[in-house]
């Protein structure tokens, strides 16, 4: 049974959603960011970067255990192991491979920019959620375009490991100073993830541990210098 350390995050969601669609069995152990877990030495030797989600398959490709850290790098192993989501043309593999790093290059830092600087930073400033507000809208704008070219997934006719890891930072879209209605493409595409009932699944997942992370303890956590200790 695969462990995985995860958190309800968009990181951490991309995962659950994987391991739902595949039907594999799987164990969730929580590290919860806001309290610091993330910089534990048992979580740090899979996870070096202190960064959730990380995996453990003790049924690796060789027959050994395997660990990996990095969203897309697991959801890239997933594919590899159950043959699913992942084109098996090589030109639909790399045309779903450029979307799932368009995701780990830019949605993701930059929504999480967007998030940062509209909702959790303690002085407001307003260069910084213009910049990042007008950036969260150029990609929504992006994916709207791709997606009106397209035969409904990001990446083609295929639903993929694009698509899961995208979906789930379009969930906070408010938070970001999006609105949705102007991306008809993006609303379509995000309705039509939504009711997948493996993605219903896999949101659930440690849902009721979320909370806000607004208090001193989790602030110091995420934003400030136990970030930065040396380990």
């Amino acid at each position: 049974m695969i462990e995985v350390y995860t958190w309800p995050t968009p990181n951490g969601h991309k995962v659950h959603i994987m391991l739902e669609e595949c039907a594999l069995p799987y164990a969730v152990i929580p590290i919860d960011i806001g309290a610091g877990d993330q910089f534990k030495p048992e979580f740090l030797a899979i996870s070096p970067n202190n960064k959730m989600p990380a995996i453990v398959d003790p049924d690796g490709p060789d027959g050994k255990p395997i660990s990996l850290f990095e969203s897309g790098a697991i959801l890239l192993y997933l594919a590899g192991k159950t043959g699913r989501f992942l084109p098996r043309s090589v030109r639909g593999k790399y045309e779903a491979l450029q979307w799932l790093m368009f995701q780990m290059g830019g949605v993701g830092p930059m929504l999480g920019q967007a998030h940062h600087f509209r909702i959790y930073a303690a002085e407001k400033i307003p260069y910084a959620i213009e910049r990042y507000t007008n950036e969260a809208n150029r990609l929504y704008g992006v994916i709207d375009r791709q997606l009106a070219s397209t035969d409904g997934w990001i990446a083609g006719k295929e639903y993929t490991i694009a698509d899961m890891a995208i979906w789930p930072w379009l969930r906070s879209h408010e938070n970001q100073g999006v609105d949705l209605a102007q991306y008809p493409n993006v609303a379509r595409w995000f309705e039509r993830i939504g009711a997948r009932p493996a993605v219903q699944r896999g949101i659930k997942v440690l849902a009721d541990r979320r909370r806000p992370l607004l208090d001193d303890k989790a602030r110091a956590a995420l934003f400030g210098q136990q970030q930065y200790e040396r380990r």
